[in-house]
């Protein structure tokens, strides 16, 4: 069954692989709610738009302005329309969508032994985001918590691989989820990093500082947007007074970044919503607006991300600039894509993205959902494993 919903799309779809005018169509009106493909004029033009579609389904993707949301800064409500547009109009079109994009994103599950065989005399190291990776997407980020296999999964590969976990919530947030003392954690982005005792040269040395994690082991505490502190505290502030009367908003202080989450909020309310925090932010110039899934985040315009992050951590791990690691990231967000990117000028790692539908990614495998992301990190421990008490050489 066609619905006008497919309508709205289809001038896109002809322009693109027909040169077809389809306005007159798209822009007839009834009464149905819906109409069968035959019932429709030009039905031999629909068919021909549909086969030509199916051969070229990354281009009907980019059509439906999958890779245009991804590139955007501040339109999450644009995604969602078009994630849901496609989705609805597509009746199944999608899936080829998904396998057409696979072919450059492969499965991280059914290309690992193809991976690991470039481990051989390499040390992987391994890096992992929280929500949406270790844990489903949820709509109060308070109740984003980690199964218990999940954790097993995490401890285990822990034990064979160094194991970083990069969020962009507050670290100790991220801890209260995780509760495990293997990993080293990586909060705000990156901004606030506990790890390996060893000083990194090529970064301030102002802001990193010895202490002890909670097993009193000694640690180097990096914190390179400590000086904003006074102001994200002002910012959460004024931003909670604002947005109080916006229902199901809820503003999340990560200590050196503040997260504006809006999946609750009605869809009404939404502009409303991105008025009032641009309003706010526009008054602290030394902090800049970027958006993720379902979220707004205002960070300090320093120059750190997640990617550099996990250069920082590869470098008081001691790999800074060597031949012989080979990083593992997985994460399913915009904000992952700098980790990606830096792994990819690397030359050598594994950069795979968590993703059930088809986007713009720097990623070069891909696992669907945190489920999957159970399935790869139970392998790997387990490949690991296998080779215990021999060298992996």
């Amino acid at each position: 069954m066609w619905t006008l919903a497919h309508l709205r799309l289809m001038p896109k779809i002809a322009d693109l692989f027909m040169g077809a005018d389809f306005s007159l169509i798209a822009g007839q009106r009834t009464q149905r709610s819906s109409l069968k493909l035959q019932e429709l004029p030009r039905a031999n033009n629909w068919v021909s738009a549909l086969q030509r579609m199916r051969r070229n389904l990354l281009k009907v993707w980019k059509a439906f302005g999958f890779l245009k949301a991804a590139n955007s800064q501040n339109k999450e409500t644009m995604t969602r329309v078009k994630n849901e547009d496609c989705d609805a109009t597509t009746n199944g079109l999608s899936d080829e969508c998904y396998k057409s994009w696979m072919m450059e994103h492969p499965s991280a599950i059914t290309s690992f032994d193809q991976m690991v065989s470039k481990a051989k005399g390499k040390s992987i190291v391994v890096f992992l985001d929280y929500d949406g990776t270790l844990s489903p997407i949820v709509d109060n980020p308070d109740l984003a918590f980690m199964s218990d296999e999940m954790r097993s999964a995490v401890r285990e590969v822990a034990k064979n691989f160094p194991t970083a976990i990069i969020s962009g919530r507050s670290r100790e947030k991220v801890y209260e989820f995780v509760q495990l003392t293997e990993v080293y954690y990586a909060g705000s982005h990156g901004m606030d990093i506990m790890g390996p005792p060893h000083q990194v040269k090529s970064c301030d040395a102002q802001y990193q500082i010895k202490a002890l994690d909670k097993q009193g082991h000694e640690v180097i505490l990096f914190q390179p947007a400590i000086d904003f502190l006074p102001a994200i505290q002002k910012i959460s502030n004024v931003l909670e007074e604002k947005t109080q009367k916006i229902e199901g908003a809820l503003i999340e202080d990560n200590r050196f970044c503040i997260s504006v989450h809006f999946r609750r909020v009605h869809e009404k309310d939404y502009d409303t919503l991105e008025e009032k925090v641009k309003s706010v932010v526009k008054n602290y110039p030394e902090f800049r607006l970027t958006s993720g899934k379902k979220v707004m985040e205002i960070r300090p315009s320093i120059k750190w991300d997640k990617g550099c992050a996990l250069e920082y951590l590869l470098d008081a791990l001691g790999f800074s600039d060597s031949s012989d690691v080979l990083p593992l990231y997985i994460g399913d967000d915009r904000t992952d894509e700098d980790a990606f990117k830096v792994i990819r000028r690397r030359g050598e790692g594994y950069p795979i993205i968590v993703s059930s539908t088809p986007k713009e990614t720097k990623a070069a495998y891909s696992l669907r959902d945190p489920s999957e992301v159970l399935y790869f990190l139970t392998h790997l421990a387990q490949w690991r494993n296998s080779f215990s008490g021999h060298s992996v050489d």
